[in-house]
């Protein structure tokens, strides 16, 4: 599958088969992340995979967004106090966070080709996810991802047409 065809077949996965993921593979995808481009290369990001089956019904619990009951979920986090040290106000503000974002496309990228699902998701209980993997302060979660084997096909999702979300140079008004 060329990068293409993997972006456009590339959907968000929410039903999942009982079925492990093994740790080579996460090693994969955890390397994929790390691969991305990072603002300054500041690469201030921590990979969490919770695998235990204990701890990814608590964090399950915690996180409306998640669905499917997956047999992982990738908690993608930012070391603060190495991105104020190492970067900026901006490195903060914004710049981890568009880090992030760059990894978790990677990541699912990567897991497409090894036939695992993703579905990456920003609600959730911060407070007590962090509590359930003893986050340091300093750290802030950018965003939670279920990883595991597809149990089905997905529906496919509409998108808007080309001619909807492209814009050259300036923005023009539409006349009807």
């Amino acid at each position: 599958m060329n990068v293409t065809e993997a972006i456009q077949s590339r959907r968000s996965i929410r039903k999942f088969q009982d079925k492990p993921v093994p740790t080579e593979l996460l090693l994969k995808l955890a390397d994929a992340g790390r691969s991305a481009p990072s603002a300054s290369n500041l690469q201030a990001w921590k990979f969490i995979f919770v695998t235990l089956p204990e701890l990814v019904s608590k964090v399950d619990l915690f996180s409306p967004g998640l669905s499917g009951k997956p047999p992982v979920i990738l908690v993608i986090c930012s070391d603060m106090d190495y991105a104020l040290k190492h970067g900026s106000r901006n490195s903060e503000i914004y710049g981890c966070m568009m880090d992030a974002s760059m990894a978790a496309e990677n990541i699912m990228l990567a897991a497409l080709e090894e036939g695992l699902g993703t579905c990456a998701v920003k609600s959730y209980n911060d407070a007590a996810v962090r509590k359930l993997l003893n986050l340091p302060d300093t750290y802030r979660i950018e965003m939670l991802m279920s990883i595991g084997w597809p149990d089905g096909e997905p529906r496919e999702s509409r998108r808007k047409s080309l001619e909807d979300v492209l814009i050259f140079n300036r923005w023009e008004e539409k006349h009807e």
